[in-house]
Order: C-alpha cells, then structure tokens, then sequence
C-alpha cells in the first residue's frame, strides 16, 4: 500500500492522499519480493583515491572500505543513479504503486534490460523492511540517502553492511545532493556533477523547444479528502522539473505558509481563488473516480485554470512517480511524455 504523506523538509517525496485515499507513493511500503536471481554488476573505473571512504549521517557513518560490488538500495532515486553509475543493484525496495506489470518501476526495468544486467531481488521497505531478504543479499553497501529509514532500522542495517542514511531529516535531500552521495559511496565522486549536469542540460533541451511556455505561470496542486488543498512550494521536485522546463511557478505561492516539513502548504478549498491567476494547474488523480470527486466540488471547479480546462494532471501511476522525482532515469523517461500533455494545456490559453 502507498503512503498518504511522506514529510520532507524540503524536496518531499510523496504526494497527499486524494479523496479515495490513494496517494504517490515515493518512498512506499510495499511488500513481497521478486524471485529473480541477481548477483553484482561491475562499476565505472573506480576514481584514484576513492576508498576508503567514510560517509556520516543523521543516523550514523557508514564506513566503506573498498570498492562495493553487491549494492542494496533503499527508498527513492537511489536505485536510478547507482544504474546511472555503471552499478545495478543486486536488491531493491519494491514499488508496486507506479511499477508496471513487470513488476518494476518501467524506467528501472528497461535500463536494466538495455544494460544487459538482471533485475534487482525486490524486498519490502518502508515500515517493515525486510531485514532477513537484504541479509541473504550480501551487500557490500545499502544505499538510502533518500528514504525514511528510521535510527533502529538503521541500526539493524548497519549490521548487515554499511548504511548510508540522509544527511539531516529523513526524506529532505536534494536530488543533486543525493547524486553526490551515491556516487562518492560507489567510488566515483567526480561522476556526480556530470550525471547532475546532464540531467539539467536534458531539461532545458526540452525547454528550448517549447519557447510558447515563456510566461506561463502554474501552481502544482492537491487534495487530502473534501474541502482540502495544497500547493506545492517552488523548491519541491515536481515543481522544480516544471519549471525547468520553461514554465514560471505563480508568484503567489510564495506568500503560502509551509506546512512544517513538506515543501508544500495547506491552504484549504476556500482558498483556491488566491490561485486565480495562475494560467496552468499541475496536479495528479489517483483513479478516475478520485478525479471526478475531486472536479466535482465547486470551489475546486471554480478556479480559473481548472473551469477552462488549463490543466495538466497525471492519471498513469508510473508518470506520476516518475514526475515527482528528479534522477538520471526518471528525467529523461518523463519529458517526452510531460512535453504533449503541458502542449495541449497551454493550447488552452489562445481560446
């Protein structure tokens, strides 16, 4: 099952619930395990002087001496960037809210495929890791700079190898940040402002063909049940990855309080018309009647972007998974997917 709400406290990674009780999932507490046998992928060249290497944390300092060969990845992003760097881990959280029906996270699944490299072991996490299947993994490091791993799961881990946790609060580091403790763990720091840098030039490629968004202002909205909503703040990653594209977050989200931890701010329906000129509204539905329920409610059906249809919402659980988080899989799975349905909002502004 998904979680409602993973706090943050600045790049949060999962979404409210909507009114069906249904939520995004980042950072989720699936369960069960995939049987596929997996064993360790070889690494980019290891950089000069890279190990040993100590790593601390908010929970701890995992010490890594030489070049780790089996990898374990916990909570989000981790997966992709340690794939991005030459290394596809032998064990992986299991996410089955956005996997497809191979089971995996798509953009996951087909690097993996496309590297010739058999799929991750997948395990429960979240609230019930599942210490015994990580154990009969044999990692060499468990990877969860992003998660919301706990001090006595962290412990238990640490046991089992060395446990790189978040710097400061659970589910509040950069993505760029998480980049460059991924890749100093695996050896290849230098590797992080090229990967961070390529993710970034994808971006405004992707915003350099679209000079029609110029101008555009948008605010990425959601519901947690009846008569709610918030807004998520400009430095969340949704909304980060919108407005690199080219758009402009509406100027009043700024003046919005933030709901302590969770970039982002409770604002309630009665103030939905504080979003009157925002030209686009960014949000997402967890299911068709979710949708419907939530369109349903006049003071949500009243603000001026949602009444003329200036909206981009996702609906396929996978895209929204994949528009919420910032990594070198999920960015370039996403943009030529997010370019046509941005396209056909803004085409609502000429009418």
């Amino acid at each position: 099952m998904p979680t409602w709400f993973k706090r943050a406290r600045r790049q949060t990674l999962a979404v409210p619930a909507t009114a069906a009780a249904l939520a995004l999932v980042l950072g989720g507490c699936s369960s069960g395990s995939d049987e596929t046998e997996s064993t360790g992928s070889k690494s980019t060249k290891t950089e000069a002087g890279a190990f040993p290497v100590s790593i601390k944390s908010a929970l701890g300092t995992a010490k890594i001496t030489e070049q780790p060969e089996r990898v374990v990845t916990l909570g989000q992003g981790s997966t992709e960037t340690a794939i991005a760097l030459g290394h596809t881990p032998v064990g992986i959280e299991s996410y089955e809210w956005g996997s497809d029906k191979t089971g995996y996270l798509p953009w996951i699944h087909e690097a993996v495929e496309k590297n010739g490299e058999k799929l991750p072991t997948q395990f429960a996490g979240g609230e019930d890791i599942d210490f015994e299947a990580i154990t009969e993994l044999e990692p060499d490091v468990i990877l969860a700079p992003w998660s919301g791993i706990t001090q006595e799961q962290y412990d238990i881990l640490a046991d089992i190898a060395p446990t790189v946790a978040y710097p400061k609060l659970a589910w509040s580091t950069d993505w760029d940040e998480q980049i460059e403790i991924i890749a100093k763990a695996l050896g290849a720091p230098d590797e992080a402002k090229t990967l961070t840098t390529k993710i970034e030039k994808q971006l405004a490629d992707a915003a350099a063909t679209r000079p029609q968004y110029k101008d555009v202002s948008f605010s990425y909205i959601y519901t947690t049940g009846p008569g709610t909503l918030g807004v998520f703040l400009p430095e969340e990653q949704r909304v980060s990855m919108v407005s690199s594209l080219g758009l402009t977050p509406d100027p009043v989200v700024k003046t919005f309080k933030e709901t302590e931890g969770t970039a982002s701010a409770i604002i309630g329906l009665e103030n939905g018309e504080k979003l009157k000129d925002s030209d686009l509204i960014f949000t997402f539905y967890s299911d068709a009647k979710s949708k419907k329920e939530v369109e349903g409610q006049k003071l949500y059906a009243a603000i001026p972007a949602i009444k003329r249809g200036s909206v981009v919402a996702g609906t396929d659980n996978s895209f929204v998974t994949a528009s919420s988080i910032i990594n070198p899989l999920t960015v370039p799975w996403v943009i030529d997917r997010y370019l046509p349905m941005i396209d056909k909002a803004v085409a609502t502004l000429d009418k």
